[in-house]
Protein backbone atom coordinates (compact mmCIF):
# COMPACT_ATOMS: atom_id res chain seq x y z
CA UNK A 1 0.00 0.00 0.00
CA UNK A 2 2.57 2.46 -1.03
CA UNK A 3 0.11 4.12 -4.01
CA UNK A 4 -2.65 6.25 -2.85
CA UNK A 5 -5.09 7.44 -5.72
CA UNK A 6 -7.16 10.87 -5.38
CA UNK A 7 -9.89 10.79 -7.99
CA UNK A 8 -11.77 13.47 -8.82
CA UNK A 9 -14.90 12.74 -10.73
CA UNK A 10 -17.95 14.38 -12.19
CA UNK A 11 -19.50 12.46 -15.04
CA UNK A 12 -18.95 9.26 -16.61
CA UNK A 13 -19.67 6.90 -13.36
CA UNK A 14 -19.88 4.13 -15.20
CA UNK A 15 -16.51 4.28 -16.52
CA UNK A 16 -15.28 6.32 -12.95
CA UNK A 17 -16.54 2.84 -11.26
CA UNK A 18 -14.59 0.66 -13.90
CA UNK A 19 -11.56 2.78 -13.30
CA UNK A 20 -11.69 2.59 -9.38
CA UNK A 21 -11.54 -1.09 -9.15
CA UNK A 22 -8.43 -0.97 -11.49
CA UNK A 23 -6.79 0.50 -9.12
CA UNK A 24 -8.14 -0.78 -6.00
CA UNK A 25 -7.54 -4.38 -7.17
CA UNK A 26 -3.79 -3.41 -7.32
CA UNK A 27 -4.03 -2.53 -3.87
CA UNK A 28 -4.29 1.00 -4.29
CA UNK A 29 -6.27 2.71 -1.55
CA UNK A 30 -8.73 5.56 -3.20
CA UNK A 31 -10.34 8.91 -1.97
CA UNK A 32 -12.91 9.99 -4.13
CA UNK A 33 -14.08 13.43 -4.38
CA UNK A 34 -17.48 13.71 -6.64
CA UNK A 35 -18.58 17.09 -8.00
CA UNK A 36 -21.21 18.92 -5.73
CA UNK A 37 -23.32 19.91 -8.84
CA UNK A 38 -23.69 15.84 -9.81
CA UNK A 39 -27.47 15.36 -8.73
CA UNK A 40 -27.43 13.41 -4.92
CA UNK A 41 -29.43 10.79 -6.44
CA UNK A 42 -26.36 10.11 -8.71
CA UNK A 43 -23.90 10.32 -6.08
CA UNK A 44 -25.21 7.94 -3.80
CA UNK A 45 -25.83 5.41 -6.37
CA UNK A 46 -22.15 5.46 -7.30
CA UNK A 47 -21.14 5.68 -3.70
CA UNK A 48 -23.18 2.48 -3.41
CA UNK A 49 -21.65 0.71 -6.31
CA UNK A 50 -18.35 1.20 -4.44
CA UNK A 51 -18.84 0.28 -0.96
CA UNK A 52 -17.97 -3.10 -1.32
CA UNK A 53 -14.24 -1.83 -1.36
CA UNK A 54 -13.07 -1.67 1.83
CA UNK A 55 -10.13 0.81 0.84
CA UNK A 56 -12.39 3.52 -0.87
CA UNK A 57 -13.67 6.44 1.01
CA UNK A 58 -15.35 10.01 -0.01
CA UNK A 59 -14.54 13.38 0.80
CA UNK A 60 -16.41 16.32 1.45
CA UNK A 61 -18.54 17.75 -2.00
CA UNK A 62 -17.44 20.74 -3.06
CA UNK A 63 -18.22 22.54 -6.81
CA UNK A 64 -15.97 22.48 -9.14
CA UNK A 65 -15.59 24.46 -11.51
CA UNK A 66 -12.91 24.91 -14.39
CA UNK A 67 -10.54 27.84 -13.19
CA UNK A 68 -11.84 28.43 -10.11
CA UNK A 69 -10.90 27.63 -6.06
CA UNK A 70 -13.15 24.70 -5.70
CA UNK A 71 -10.68 22.06 -7.53
CA UNK A 72 -8.37 23.18 -5.18
CA UNK A 73 -10.51 22.48 -2.10
CA UNK A 74 -11.68 18.96 -3.49
CA UNK A 75 -8.09 18.18 -3.85
CA UNK A 76 -6.78 19.61 -0.70
CA UNK A 77 -9.92 17.76 1.66
CA UNK A 78 -9.25 14.33 -0.57
CA UNK A 79 -5.74 14.69 0.42
CA UNK A 80 -6.21 15.40 4.42
CA UNK A 81 -8.19 11.59 4.04
CA UNK A 82 -5.73 10.08 2.38
CA UNK A 83 -2.92 10.79 4.71
CA UNK A 84 -4.91 10.50 7.93
CA UNK A 85 -6.39 7.03 7.31
CA UNK A 86 -4.25 5.56 5.31
CA UNK A 87 -0.66 5.60 7.11
CA UNK A 88 1.21 3.41 4.53
CA UNK A 89 1.24 5.62 1.19
CA UNK A 90 4.11 7.60 0.43
CA UNK A 91 2.98 8.64 -2.67
CA UNK A 92 -0.43 10.21 -3.56
CA UNK A 93 -1.59 10.16 -7.46
CA UNK A 94 -4.79 12.83 -8.40
CA UNK A 95 -6.55 11.55 -11.33
CA UNK A 96 -9.83 12.04 -12.47
CA UNK A 97 -12.89 9.71 -13.58
CA UNK A 98 -11.87 10.08 -17.00
CA UNK A 99 -7.80 9.06 -16.94
CA UNK A 100 -6.84 5.83 -17.55
CA UNK A 101 -3.79 3.56 -16.32
CA UNK A 102 -2.18 2.36 -19.50
CA UNK A 103 0.19 0.50 -17.83
CA UNK A 104 -0.19 -2.33 -14.86
CA UNK A 105 -0.63 -0.64 -11.44
CA UNK A 106 2.10 -2.53 -10.28
CA UNK A 107 4.52 -0.86 -12.39
CA UNK A 108 3.81 2.62 -11.14
CA UNK A 109 4.32 1.52 -7.93
CA UNK A 110 7.54 0.05 -8.64
CA UNK A 111 8.68 2.52 -10.47
CA UNK A 112 8.23 5.13 -7.11
CA UNK A 113 9.14 2.67 -5.32
CA UNK A 114 12.80 3.57 -6.53
CA UNK A 115 11.83 6.93 -6.45
CA UNK A 116 10.70 7.16 -2.73
CA UNK A 117 11.61 11.09 -2.27
CA UNK A 118 11.14 12.30 -5.70
CA UNK A 119 7.67 14.76 -6.49
CA UNK A 120 6.33 14.36 -9.97
CA UNK A 121 4.48 18.17 -10.86
CA UNK A 122 5.18 20.29 -13.82
CA UNK A 123 6.65 23.36 -12.30
CA UNK A 124 7.89 26.45 -13.94
CA UNK A 125 7.90 30.26 -13.46
CA UNK A 126 5.39 32.02 -15.14
CA UNK A 127 8.52 33.23 -17.67
CA UNK A 128 8.68 29.72 -18.67
CA UNK A 129 5.31 28.70 -19.63
CA UNK A 130 4.49 28.73 -23.29
CA UNK A 131 1.13 26.84 -22.88
CA UNK A 132 -0.75 29.78 -21.32
CA UNK A 133 -3.84 30.16 -23.23
CA UNK A 134 -6.29 33.87 -22.26
CA UNK A 135 -4.05 36.77 -22.65
CA UNK A 136 -3.25 36.53 -18.63
CA UNK A 137 -0.09 35.02 -17.50
CA UNK A 138 1.33 37.44 -14.59
CA UNK A 139 -1.40 39.21 -14.02
CA UNK A 140 -3.65 36.01 -13.04
CA UNK A 141 -1.34 36.24 -9.99
CA UNK A 142 -1.44 39.96 -10.07
CA UNK A 143 -5.48 40.50 -10.18
CA UNK A 144 -8.43 39.01 -8.23
CA UNK A 145 -10.75 36.52 -10.29
CA UNK A 146 -13.82 36.37 -7.65
CA UNK A 147 -15.95 35.81 -10.81
CA UNK A 148 -16.42 32.58 -12.59
CA UNK A 149 -15.34 32.93 -16.28
CA UNK A 150 -17.56 30.42 -17.56
CA UNK A 151 -20.62 31.51 -16.00
CA UNK A 152 -19.93 35.24 -15.64
CA UNK A 153 -17.82 36.15 -18.46
CA UNK A 154 -18.80 39.65 -18.56
CA UNK A 155 -18.41 39.97 -14.69
CA UNK A 156 -15.24 38.81 -15.34
CA UNK A 157 -14.12 41.10 -18.23
CA UNK A 158 -15.24 43.91 -16.47
CA UNK A 159 -13.91 43.78 -13.35
CA UNK A 160 -10.27 42.42 -14.64
CA UNK A 161 -10.64 45.61 -17.28
CA UNK A 162 -11.09 48.32 -13.97
CA UNK A 163 -8.21 46.48 -12.17
CA UNK A 164 -6.15 47.20 -14.92
CA UNK A 165 -7.44 50.91 -14.91
CA UNK A 166 -6.96 51.68 -11.44
CA UNK A 167 -3.69 49.78 -11.46
CA UNK A 168 -4.41 47.50 -8.80
CA UNK A 169 -2.05 44.81 -7.89
CA UNK A 170 -2.12 42.17 -4.91
CA UNK A 171 1.22 41.42 -3.09
CA UNK A 172 2.08 37.83 -3.46
CA UNK A 173 2.83 35.90 -0.18
CA UNK A 174 6.20 36.18 1.36
CA UNK A 175 8.35 34.02 0.04
CA UNK A 176 6.29 32.56 -2.78
CA UNK A 177 7.80 32.58 -6.25
CA UNK A 178 4.65 31.78 -8.73
CA UNK A 179 4.81 28.46 -10.63
CA UNK A 180 2.52 26.57 -13.01
CA UNK A 181 2.03 23.30 -14.93
CA UNK A 182 -0.45 20.30 -15.18
CA UNK A 183 -3.30 19.86 -12.79
CA UNK A 184 -2.35 16.34 -12.44
CA UNK A 185 0.47 15.54 -10.04
CA UNK A 186 2.27 12.93 -7.74
CA UNK A 187 3.51 13.52 -4.75
CA UNK A 188 5.07 12.19 -1.63
CA UNK A 189 3.52 11.89 1.77
CA UNK A 190 5.93 14.15 2.93
CA UNK A 191 5.73 17.33 0.46
CA UNK A 192 1.73 16.57 0.52
CA UNK A 193 1.48 16.75 4.31
CA UNK A 194 4.45 19.78 4.18
CA UNK A 195 1.90 21.92 2.16
CA UNK A 196 -1.53 20.99 4.13
CA UNK A 197 0.22 21.62 7.34
CA UNK A 198 1.89 24.63 6.46
CA UNK A 199 1.22 27.44 9.28
CA UNK A 200 0.71 29.81 6.93
CA UNK A 201 -2.08 27.88 4.91
CA UNK A 202 -4.91 29.99 5.55
CA UNK A 203 -2.71 32.92 3.88
CA UNK A 204 -2.04 30.61 1.03
CA UNK A 205 -5.17 29.19 0.47
CA UNK A 206 -6.85 33.25 0.92
CA UNK A 207 -4.28 34.33 -1.55
CA UNK A 208 -4.50 31.72 -3.92
CA UNK A 209 -8.50 31.18 -4.21
CA UNK A 210 -8.44 34.49 -6.27
CA UNK A 211 -5.94 33.40 -8.49
CA UNK A 212 -7.32 32.56 -11.93
CA UNK A 213 -6.94 28.87 -12.56
CA UNK A 214 -5.33 27.91 -8.99
CA UNK A 215 -5.78 24.36 -9.97
CA UNK A 216 -2.68 24.60 -12.19
CA UNK A 217 -0.63 26.82 -9.82
CA UNK A 218 -1.24 26.12 -6.06
CA UNK A 219 0.46 22.86 -5.75
CA UNK A 220 2.72 23.77 -8.38
CA UNK A 221 4.29 26.69 -6.68
CA UNK A 222 3.96 25.41 -2.67
CA UNK A 223 5.51 22.00 -3.54
CA UNK A 224 8.36 24.35 -4.46
CA UNK A 225 9.22 25.13 -1.08
CA UNK A 226 9.07 21.69 0.58
CA UNK A 227 9.97 19.47 -1.84
CA UNK A 228 13.61 17.44 -1.72
CA UNK A 229 13.49 16.50 -5.36
CA UNK A 230 11.02 17.39 -8.32
CA UNK A 231 11.22 16.15 -11.64
CA UNK A 232 9.25 19.08 -12.92
CA UNK A 233 6.90 16.47 -15.49
CA UNK A 234 3.41 14.75 -15.14
CA UNK A 235 3.40 10.72 -15.10
CA UNK A 236 -0.10 11.49 -16.84
CA UNK A 237 -0.57 11.48 -20.10
CA UNK A 238 -2.22 14.95 -21.01
CA UNK A 239 -2.60 17.40 -24.63
CA UNK A 240 -3.88 20.38 -25.11
CA UNK A 241 -5.23 22.21 -28.30
CA UNK A 242 -4.23 25.80 -29.70
CA UNK A 243 -7.10 26.86 -27.76
CA UNK A 244 -6.23 25.42 -24.01
CA UNK A 245 -8.89 22.50 -24.47
CA UNK A 246 -7.35 18.82 -23.62
CA UNK A 247 -7.65 16.74 -26.46
CA UNK A 248 -9.94 13.74 -25.87
CA UNK A 249 -8.38 9.96 -26.77
CA UNK A 250 -10.97 7.88 -28.92
CA UNK A 251 -10.79 4.23 -29.72
CA UNK A 252 -8.52 4.77 -32.97
CA UNK A 253 -5.71 6.12 -30.52
CA UNK A 254 -4.89 2.96 -29.23
CA UNK A 255 -1.40 2.56 -31.13
CA UNK A 256 -0.89 5.74 -30.42
CA UNK A 257 -1.00 5.65 -26.13
CA UNK A 258 0.43 2.43 -26.59
CA UNK A 259 3.33 4.37 -28.09
CA UNK A 260 3.77 6.94 -25.27
CA UNK A 261 4.87 4.50 -22.25
CA UNK A 262 2.86 6.81 -19.97
CA UNK A 263 1.53 5.38 -17.20
CA UNK A 264 -2.13 7.03 -17.16
CA UNK A 265 -3.58 8.96 -19.82
CA UNK A 266 -6.49 11.57 -19.87
CA UNK A 267 -8.94 12.39 -20.84
CA UNK A 268 -10.73 9.18 -22.29
CA UNK A 269 -13.68 9.53 -24.21
CA UNK A 270 -16.17 7.21 -21.98
CA UNK A 271 -17.50 5.19 -24.86
CA UNK A 272 -14.02 4.31 -26.22
CA UNK A 273 -14.45 0.90 -25.42
CA UNK A 274 -11.78 -0.41 -27.53
CA UNK A 275 -9.38 1.79 -24.80
CA UNK A 276 -10.94 -0.13 -21.46
CA UNK A 277 -10.81 -3.11 -22.51
CA UNK A 278 -7.15 -3.21 -24.15
CA UNK A 279 -5.79 -1.16 -20.92
CA UNK A 280 -7.97 -2.53 -18.12
CA UNK A 281 -6.26 -5.82 -18.74
CA UNK A 282 -3.79 -7.80 -16.52
CA UNK A 283 -0.20 -7.78 -16.71
CA UNK A 284 0.47 -10.05 -19.15
CA UNK A 285 -1.63 -8.25 -21.92
CA UNK A 286 0.15 -4.92 -20.88
CA UNK A 287 2.70 -2.85 -22.55
CA UNK A 288 6.45 -3.55 -21.69
CA UNK A 289 7.95 -1.69 -18.76
CA UNK A 290 9.79 1.08 -20.08
CA UNK A 291 10.71 4.82 -19.28
CA UNK A 292 7.56 6.79 -19.48
CA UNK A 293 8.52 8.60 -22.70
CA UNK A 294 5.08 11.18 -23.94
CA UNK A 295 7.44 12.68 -26.49
CA UNK A 296 6.81 9.95 -29.26
CA UNK A 297 3.55 11.92 -30.06
CA UNK A 298 4.28 14.92 -29.12
CA UNK A 299 5.16 15.38 -33.13
CA UNK A 300 1.98 13.68 -34.14
CA UNK A 301 0.09 15.95 -31.67
CA UNK A 302 2.03 18.89 -33.07
CA UNK A 303 1.10 18.13 -36.58
CA UNK A 304 -2.44 17.61 -35.89
CA UNK A 305 -2.44 21.17 -34.14
CA UNK A 306 -0.44 22.54 -37.05
CA UNK A 307 -3.03 20.69 -39.56
CA UNK A 308 -6.20 21.92 -37.87
CA UNK A 309 -4.96 25.76 -37.18
CA UNK A 310 -2.95 26.34 -40.30
CA UNK A 311 -4.28 23.40 -42.54
CA UNK A 312 -2.65 22.82 -46.22
CA UNK A 313 -2.49 25.97 -48.41
CA UNK A 314 -5.23 26.23 -51.09
CA UNK A 315 -7.87 23.67 -49.05
CA UNK A 316 -10.45 24.96 -46.75
CA UNK A 317 -12.13 23.39 -43.72
CA UNK A 318 -14.72 24.13 -41.34
CA UNK A 319 -12.68 24.75 -38.62
CA UNK A 320 -10.64 27.82 -40.20
CA UNK A 321 -12.67 29.00 -43.19
CA UNK A 322 -13.99 31.74 -43.64
CA UNK A 323 -11.74 33.26 -40.72
CA UNK A 324 -9.59 35.47 -41.92
CA UNK A 325 -5.94 34.53 -41.69
CA UNK A 326 -6.02 31.04 -41.27
CA UNK A 327 -6.54 29.84 -44.77
CA UNK A 328 -2.83 29.37 -45.04
CA UNK A 329 -2.70 30.94 -48.59
CA UNK A 330 -5.69 31.06 -50.65
CA UNK A 331 -4.04 28.93 -53.48
CA UNK A 332 -2.39 25.54 -53.33
CA UNK A 333 -0.38 26.32 -56.26
CA UNK A 334 1.08 29.25 -58.98
CA UNK A 335 -1.12 30.26 -61.52
CA UNK A 336 -0.79 33.09 -63.63
CA UNK A 337 -3.60 35.96 -64.63
CA UNK A 338 -2.94 38.26 -68.07
CA UNK A 339 -4.73 41.65 -68.21
CA UNK A 340 -5.05 43.28 -71.55
CA UNK A 341 -3.01 40.70 -73.56
CA UNK A 342 -6.23 38.77 -75.26
CA UNK A 343 -7.57 42.06 -75.88
CA UNK A 344 -4.21 42.87 -77.80
CA UNK A 345 -3.62 39.79 -79.53
CA UNK A 346 -6.06 38.19 -82.02
CA UNK A 347 -5.14 34.58 -80.88
CA UNK A 348 -3.39 34.71 -77.47
CA UNK A 349 -5.38 32.17 -75.67
CA UNK A 350 -4.32 29.54 -77.91
CA UNK A 351 -1.30 30.52 -78.18
CA UNK A 352 0.00 30.44 -74.77
CA UNK A 353 -1.43 27.45 -74.72
CA UNK A 354 0.73 25.99 -77.38
CA UNK A 355 3.94 27.67 -76.31
CA UNK A 356 3.89 26.55 -72.42
CA UNK A 357 1.73 23.85 -72.34
CA UNK A 358 -0.48 25.15 -69.17
CA UNK A 359 -4.65 25.65 -69.69
CA UNK A 360 -5.28 29.09 -70.67
CA UNK A 361 -9.02 29.96 -69.65
CA UNK A 362 -10.56 33.28 -70.66
CA UNK A 363 -11.86 35.64 -68.63
CA UNK A 364 -12.95 33.46 -65.42
CA UNK A 365 -14.88 36.65 -63.78
CA UNK A 366 -16.33 37.92 -66.74
CA UNK A 367 -19.84 39.01 -66.31
CA UNK A 368 -21.91 36.81 -68.06
CA UNK A 369 -20.29 33.27 -67.23
CA UNK A 370 -16.95 31.94 -66.00
CA UNK A 371 -14.82 31.17 -69.75
CA UNK A 372 -13.13 28.02 -69.11
CA UNK A 373 -10.59 26.79 -71.68
CA UNK A 374 -12.06 25.12 -74.74
CA UNK A 375 -15.48 26.53 -73.94
CA UNK A 376 -16.33 23.65 -71.04
CA UNK A 377 -19.37 24.43 -69.25
CA UNK A 378 -17.76 22.26 -66.46
CA UNK A 379 -14.15 22.22 -64.86
CA UNK A 380 -12.46 19.45 -62.68
CA UNK A 381 -14.25 19.49 -59.13
CA UNK A 382 -17.78 20.18 -60.62
CA UNK A 383 -17.13 23.83 -61.12
CA UNK A 384 -19.68 25.34 -63.33
CA UNK A 385 -19.38 28.20 -65.37
CA UNK A 386 -22.22 29.86 -63.45
CA UNK A 387 -21.75 33.38 -63.05
CA UNK A 388 -23.96 33.28 -59.92
CA UNK A 389 -22.21 30.31 -58.43
CA UNK A 390 -18.97 31.43 -59.03
CA UNK A 391 -20.14 35.36 -57.50
CA UNK A 392 -21.37 33.58 -54.51
CA UNK A 393 -18.17 33.33 -53.61
CA UNK A 394 -15.69 34.11 -55.96
CA UNK A 395 -12.18 33.27 -53.29
CA UNK A 396 -13.77 29.87 -52.82
CA UNK A 397 -14.41 29.28 -57.02
CA UNK A 398 -10.72 30.29 -57.59
CA UNK A 399 -9.05 28.27 -55.06
CA UNK A 400 -11.13 25.32 -55.53
CA UNK A 401 -10.13 25.66 -59.26
CA UNK A 402 -6.44 26.10 -58.86
CA UNK A 403 -7.01 22.64 -56.20
CA UNK A 404 -9.10 20.46 -58.18
CA UNK A 405 -6.31 21.27 -61.49
CA UNK A 406 -3.06 20.87 -59.27
CA UNK A 407 -0.09 19.43 -61.27
CA UNK A 408 -1.39 21.35 -64.24
CA UNK A 409 -0.71 25.44 -63.83
CA UNK A 410 -3.85 27.37 -64.52
CA UNK A 411 -3.75 31.10 -66.27
CA UNK A 412 -6.51 32.69 -67.64
CA UNK A 413 -7.70 36.34 -68.50
CA UNK A 414 -8.65 39.58 -66.37
CA UNK A 415 -9.83 43.31 -66.82
CA UNK A 416 -11.79 46.13 -65.97
CA UNK A 417 -14.93 44.31 -67.48
CA UNK A 418 -14.83 41.03 -65.48
CA UNK A 419 -16.05 41.15 -62.01
CA UNK A 420 -13.10 42.66 -60.76
CA UNK A 421 -14.06 44.25 -57.06
CA UNK A 422 -15.20 41.08 -56.31
CA UNK A 423 -11.51 39.36 -56.28
CA UNK A 424 -9.13 41.70 -56.82
CA UNK A 425 -7.83 42.34 -53.18
CA UNK A 426 -7.14 38.23 -52.87
CA UNK A 427 -5.43 37.99 -56.12
CA UNK A 428 -2.86 40.29 -54.94
CA UNK A 429 -2.36 39.01 -52.10
CA UNK A 430 -1.91 35.62 -53.04
CA UNK A 431 1.74 35.00 -53.75
CA UNK A 432 0.85 31.75 -55.87
CA UNK A 433 -0.04 34.55 -58.36
CA UNK A 434 1.46 35.72 -61.19
CA UNK A 435 -0.20 39.30 -62.90
CA UNK A 436 0.97 40.43 -66.01
CA UNK A 437 -0.83 43.56 -66.96
CA UNK A 438 -0.78 45.86 -70.45
CA UNK A 439 -3.16 48.96 -68.98
CA UNK A 440 -5.25 50.91 -71.06
CA UNK A 441 -5.78 47.65 -73.74
CA UNK A 442 -9.11 47.37 -72.60
CA UNK A 443 -9.57 50.35 -74.99
CA UNK A 444 -9.09 48.17 -78.03
CA UNK A 445 -11.81 46.61 -77.96
CA UNK A 446 -13.73 50.34 -78.14
CA UNK A 447 -12.37 51.40 -80.95
CA UNK A 448 -13.06 48.34 -83.05
CA UNK A 449 -16.61 49.03 -81.94
CA UNK A 450 -19.16 50.52 -84.17
CA UNK A 451 -21.12 51.93 -81.28
CA UNK A 452 -21.94 55.69 -80.61
CA UNK A 453 -18.74 58.04 -79.77
CA UNK A 454 -20.78 59.62 -76.83
CA UNK A 455 -21.36 55.59 -75.69
CA UNK A 456 -17.31 55.38 -76.08
CA UNK A 457 -16.34 57.79 -74.12
CA UNK A 458 -18.69 57.44 -71.13
CA UNK A 459 -17.21 53.24 -71.38
CA UNK A 460 -13.87 54.13 -71.55
CA UNK A 461 -13.95 56.85 -68.63
CA UNK A 462 -16.03 53.95 -66.67
CA UNK A 463 -13.44 51.03 -67.54
CA UNK A 464 -10.12 53.63 -66.80
CA UNK A 465 -11.65 54.33 -63.09
CA UNK A 466 -11.74 50.79 -62.73
CA UNK A 467 -8.37 49.64 -63.71
CA UNK A 468 -6.94 52.76 -62.05
CA UNK A 469 -8.01 51.56 -58.79
CA UNK A 470 -7.47 48.22 -59.45
CA UNK A 471 -3.62 48.94 -60.55
CA UNK A 472 -3.44 51.27 -57.06
CA UNK A 473 -4.53 47.86 -55.81
CA UNK A 474 -1.57 45.68 -57.38
CA UNK A 475 1.13 48.55 -56.18
CA UNK A 476 -0.12 48.56 -52.42
CA UNK A 477 2.07 47.61 -49.50
CA UNK A 478 -0.06 44.56 -48.88
CA UNK A 479 0.46 42.95 -52.43
CA UNK A 480 1.89 39.42 -52.48
CA UNK A 481 1.67 38.57 -55.96
CA UNK A 482 4.50 38.72 -58.02
CA UNK A 483 3.39 42.02 -60.52
CA UNK A 484 4.36 43.22 -64.09
CA UNK A 485 3.11 46.18 -65.31
CA UNK A 486 3.24 47.70 -68.40
CA UNK A 487 1.38 50.35 -70.49
CA UNK A 488 -0.32 49.57 -73.51
CA UNK A 489 2.44 52.30 -75.74
CA UNK A 490 5.32 50.72 -74.00
CA UNK A 491 4.20 47.01 -74.77
CA UNK A 492 3.98 47.43 -78.36
CA UNK A 493 7.23 49.28 -78.61
CA UNK A 494 8.96 45.95 -78.11
CA UNK A 495 6.27 43.07 -77.72
CA UNK A 496 8.69 40.18 -77.78
CA UNK A 497 11.19 41.50 -74.62
CA UNK A 498 8.10 41.17 -72.56
CA UNK A 499 6.67 37.69 -73.51
CA UNK A 500 9.76 36.23 -73.24
CA UNK A 501 10.09 37.81 -69.57
CA UNK A 502 6.66 36.21 -69.02
CA UNK A 503 6.78 33.05 -70.47
CA UNK A 504 10.69 32.75 -68.40
CA UNK A 505 8.78 33.39 -64.78
CA UNK A 506 6.02 31.05 -65.52
CA UNK A 507 8.77 28.56 -64.83
CA UNK A 508 9.07 26.81 -68.66
CA UNK A 509 12.04 24.95 -69.91
CA UNK A 510 14.78 27.34 -71.06
CA UNK A 511 14.56 28.51 -74.36
CA UNK A 512 16.81 30.73 -76.79
CA UNK A 513 14.22 32.97 -77.81
CA UNK A 514 10.26 32.97 -78.79
CA UNK A 515 10.13 31.98 -82.25
CA UNK A 516 6.67 32.57 -82.26
CA UNK A 517 4.41 35.24 -81.59
CA UNK A 518 0.71 35.89 -81.50
CA UNK A 519 -0.57 38.44 -83.82
CA UNK A 520 -1.22 41.85 -82.69
CA UNK A 521 -4.63 43.79 -83.85
CA UNK A 522 -4.44 46.24 -86.28
CA UNK A 523 -3.94 49.68 -84.39
CA UNK A 524 -4.10 52.07 -87.55
CA UNK A 525 -6.18 54.65 -86.36
CA UNK A 526 -5.93 54.31 -82.41
CA UNK A 527 -4.19 56.85 -81.75
CA UNK A 528 -6.72 59.12 -83.12
CA UNK A 529 -9.41 57.53 -81.62
CA UNK A 530 -7.45 58.11 -78.50
CA UNK A 531 -7.50 62.15 -79.31
CA UNK A 532 -10.56 62.32 -80.51
CA UNK A 533 -11.78 61.01 -76.82
CA UNK A 534 -9.74 63.66 -75.75
CA UNK A 535 -11.35 65.92 -77.35
CA UNK A 536 -14.73 65.02 -76.25
CA UNK A 537 -13.59 66.00 -72.54
CA UNK A 538 -12.03 62.19 -71.46
CA UNK A 539 -8.43 61.76 -70.21
CA UNK A 540 -7.08 58.24 -71.50
CA UNK A 541 -3.99 58.63 -69.61
CA UNK A 542 -3.43 54.46 -68.60
CA UNK A 543 -2.54 53.36 -72.30
CA UNK A 544 0.40 55.86 -72.45
CA UNK A 545 1.72 58.09 -75.13
CA UNK A 546 0.53 57.47 -78.51
CA UNK A 547 0.70 59.75 -81.18
CA UNK A 548 -1.33 60.49 -83.08
CA UNK A 549 -0.03 59.92 -86.88
CA UNK A 550 -0.95 56.49 -88.49
CA UNK A 551 1.27 53.82 -88.49
CA UNK A 552 2.17 53.37 -85.08
CA UNK A 553 2.87 49.63 -84.64
CA UNK A 554 5.22 50.01 -87.64
CA UNK A 555 9.18 50.29 -87.68
CA UNK A 556 10.15 53.47 -88.26
CA UNK A 557 12.17 54.04 -91.01
CA UNK A 558 15.63 56.18 -90.23
CA UNK A 559 15.39 59.72 -92.65
CA UNK A 560 18.56 60.23 -94.16
CA UNK A 561 20.66 62.89 -93.10
CA UNK A 562 20.51 65.84 -95.77
CA UNK A 563 24.75 66.50 -96.64
CA UNK A 564 26.45 69.29 -99.08
CA UNK A 565 28.38 68.33 -101.68
CA UNK A 566 31.07 70.83 -102.82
Amino acid sequence: MSLGIILLVHTAFGRAEQVARHWAASGCPLVIHVDRTVPRKTYTAFERALSDLPDVRFARRHRCEWGTWGLVAATQGAAEIMLDQFADVRHVYLASGSCLPLRPVQELIDYLAKRPHTDFIESVTIADVPWAIGGLDEERFTLRFPFSWRRNRSLFDKYVALQRLVGFKRRIPKGLLPHMGSQWWCLTRQTLSAILQDPARTTHDRYFSKVWIPDESYFQTLARQYSRQIESRSLTLSKFDYQGRPHIFYDDHLQLLRRSDCFVARKIWPFADRLYQAFLTDSAGAMKRTEPNPGKIDRIFAKAVERRTRGRPGLYMQSRFPVEGRENGLTCSPYSVFEGFSELFENFEPWLSRVTGMRVHGHLFAPERAEFSEGQPVMNGALSNSAALRDYNPRAFLASLIWNTRGERQCFQFGPRDRIETIAWDIAKDPNAQISVISGAWAVPLFQSNANFSDLRREAARLQQIESKHLDVLRSFWTRARVRIWSMAEFIEAPMEPLQTIIDEIGQPAQRGLTEAPRMVDLTGFGQFLQNLKNQGMHPYLMGDFPVEPGLNEPQQSKRKPYLVR
